[in-house]
């Protein structure tokens, strides 16, 4: 009977002793899920802000081109007008 009771002992031993271990585990695994999840937030955000980086720059080039269209159009009205003065003017002009 002792011997069942020093072996019972023995197992409670290390069940306590695995526990401990265990329980040193799962904290230093909460610790780390805290850093990953932080991280996650970091990155999450970093991604929003590029993305709202990438809507601006596309509203601005967007904005850019229809500018560069308007002066495209007035330069081609320029020289339409100029063409049609150019015939007007003498040849022999210094």
């Amino acid at each position: 009977m002792e011997n069942e009771l020093n072996a019972l002992e023995g197992k409670l031993a290390q069940l306590i002793q695995i526990s401990s271990q265990l329980r040193t585990e799962n904290h230093r695994l909460r610790q780390e899920l805290a850093q990953a999840t932080s991280h996650n937030q970091h990155c999450n955000e970093q991604l929003e802000e590029a993305t709202n980086d990438k809507q601006l720059c596309g509203e601005q080039l967007a904005e850019a081109l229809q500018r560069n269209q308007l002066c495209n159009d007035k330069i081609a009205s320029v020289k339409a007008r100029l063409e049609k003065l150019l015939p007007t003017f003498p040849e022999d002009m210094p």
